[in-house]
């Protein structure tokens, strides 16, 4: 990290410390306006682990089930960062018995006599505003048989902490961290009696944030799939607050809302669940479909593109596919080189999937979770489509580089179904070999064909596809087009090894054949979840071969057969003994 921004970074924290301890001497609320309504959902079985003293926070987990949370020695920043955001809190309300709420209201009143003067790391624009909506969503259940003198201390540290946002929340970065920063700032403002001339200057600012980080595809230019999820909730969650109050939405929150919408819709698997794209996760259970309904926008995307993806969608089969150039510069810091990469879900059960984002897990593998080879895409030599480098200044992250710059793409319906094309430009200065992927859905949803080609399209990358076949002694190029399976999936090769079958938990059997040019194996992989404490044992196909001309083609095929019971009765048949 350069001096520059080491000097920056601590700017920030005294400036974050500074006005922490000034807010001390800020008076505080009595009570609020209005009688708060919880928006936010939990988990029950996380709620449940919590109350059993199991804290398992960004991938680590500590066994206490007497020590107070914040005696507890953090392992990890991440762990710090997301017990100072309260959304466990949810996780809590969630399960809402006498046991739950004790635990809550203990780790509540801990973090008040522990950091409610304005000390420890919590007190970053974006944990405070998280934190705070969390306290006044869940402010019922919280202040229920609570003395006088603890509500005065609950009020007291909302407070502070709706003036700390005040005067921070420009300290946020752009994006979520922000959004979060300002939509705490409005959710305190009407809440909390007293701080009502705080609402239209964090109204004013949030409206110029949906108007700078919110594209007309109605994405964000980190292109996280949960990430808008999350900034989404959020515009709603304050939408809904101001018209409880009586108040008007700002247009640009409105617009903004109306264009995520959609976007959403397009990111949808048919399970409900989010494509796994650019660090982003599933999201948790129900959010998507509740947040969609909270929003009252019914409107679906336009033909093309959401926030850089496309969508194939056949009765209850989903694709997905990462159709654009990678995020750039600061919004590339969890982006990954997915580019061309697909998710295939079937009815309610994940089949194709990205092994995810290994942020939790370590330093390795979060580096190994954006590479090109632990997405459903093909990779060139074990080479990444994009690089990783460090950012101009550095600042702790890598950023993405040498990524596509061109990602060329048609849409189209067919008689029978839909297609997609594209291909990308990222192998060009290695390898002179262009990428490109064409995905055709039945209308039926029950097959997927694919067709990937490597092309050297131009005399200079021919002649760069001449030097790296000399640099492998005119072996050809070597590449894998890698496709990860669900954990839940079961999979085999058949005999000879022609053609890999997959059984769904729904009792679907899908089947993998190729037109025989390449090699085909069943390999280890994992599917990282933020949520586990270590990375899910998983399996992928794997079709590699070499690339010995300016034109390589492979095509394969994803297909449903039979159901598990309509097998089982042929087979009955076959074999007498088996039949009544």
């Amino acid at each position: 990290m350069s001096r520059y921004d080491r000097m920056a970074r601590r700017g920030t924290r005294l400036l974050n410390r500074y006005y922490a301890r000034r807010s001390r001497r800020q008076p505080g609320a009595t009570a609020f306006v209005s009688q708060p309504e919880p928006r936010t959902i939990g988990s029950f079985a996380r709620g449940r682990q919590l109350v059993a003293g199991n804290l398992l926070f960004a991938g680590y987990l500590v066994e206490s089930p007497t020590t107070a949370l914040w005696d507890v020695v953090a392992p990890d920043l991440a762990f710090d960062a997301e017990r100072h955001g309260f959304a466990w809190l949810d996780d809590l309300a969630a399960v809402g018995d006498f046991r739950a709420r004790e635990k809550a209201q203990l780790w509540v009143w801990g973090w008040i006599d522990t950091h409610g003067n304005g000390s420890g790391p919590g007190w970053s624009p974006d944990l405070t505003g998280r934190r705070v909506i969390r306290w006044i969503n869940h402010a019922l259940f919280l202040l229920a048989a609570r003395t006088a003198d603890q509500s005065e201390a609950f009020f007291g540290a909302l407070s502070r902490q709706t003036w700390f946002l005040s005067r921070r929340w420009q300290g946020a970065s752009p994006g979520l961290p922000r959004f979060e920063a300002l939509t705490g700032l409005i959710y305190a403002g009407l809440a909390l009696k007293g701080h009502e001339d705080q609402v239209d200057p964090a109204l004013k600012a949030l409206a110029e944030e949906c108007a700078s980080q919110i594209d007309e595809q109605g994405g964000l230019p980190t292109r996280n799939p949960e990430e808008l999820l999350e900034v989404f909730t959020l515009l709603t969650w304050a939408a809904a607050a101001l018209q409880d109050a009586g108040r008007g939405v700002p247009p640009a929150q409105l617009a903004a809302i109306e264009r995520i919408a959609p976007t959403l819709r397009t990111l949808r698997h048919a399970d409900g669940g989010l494509a796994r794209f650019h660090g982003g996760g599933r999201g948790l259970e129900g959010r998507l479909d509740h947040a969609l309904a909270a929003s009252h926008v019914t409107t679906r995307h336009a033909d093309g593109l959401a926030m850089g993806y496309a969508r194939l969608s056949g009765r209850r089969t989903s694709v997905i596919i990462d159709a654009s150039v990678p995020p750039k510069g600061r919004a590339s810091w969890n982006g990954h080189a997915s580019t061309l990469a697909f998710e295939l879900t079937s009815g309610r059960r994940p089949l194709i999937v990205n092994c995810g984002s290994g942020e939790t897990f370590g330093v390795e593998w979060r580096r190994a979770g954006r590479a090109t080879p632990s997405h459903s895409t093909l990779c060139i030599e074990g080479h990444s489509s994009a690089r990783l480098a460090p950012p101009e200044r550095g600042s702790g992250h890598e950023i993405m580089t040498e990524a596509p710059d061109n990602v060329p793409l048609d849409l189209s319906d067919l008689e029978d179904g839909y297609r997609f094309q594209g291909g990308h430009n990222g192998y060009e200065n290695h390898f002179g070999l262009t990428h490109a992927r064409t995905l055709e859905l039945a209308v039926d949803g029950r097959g997927l064909a694919g067709e990937d080609m490597l092309l050297a399209l131009d005399t200079r990358n021919k002649r760069r596809f001449d030097k790296a076949m000399d640099a492998h002694s005119l072996g050809g190029i070597g590449f894998e087009i890698r496709l990860h399976l669900h954990p839940d999936v079961d999979a085999a090769l058949d005999l000879g090894g022609a053609a890999v079958s997959m059984a769904l938990k729904s009792g679907e059997i899908w089947v993998f054949r190729h037109d025989g040019t390449c090699e085909l194996k069943l390999e280890p992989s994992v599917y990282l979840e933020k949520t586990r404490l270590k990375p899910r044992a998983a399996k992928q196909i794997v079709l590699s071969g070499r690339a010995m001309n300016y034109a390589t083609r492979i095509r394969w095929t994803l297909s449903k057969a039979q159901e598990t019971a309509v097998a089982v009765r042929d087979l009955n048949r076959d074999d007498p003994a088996l039949t009544d």
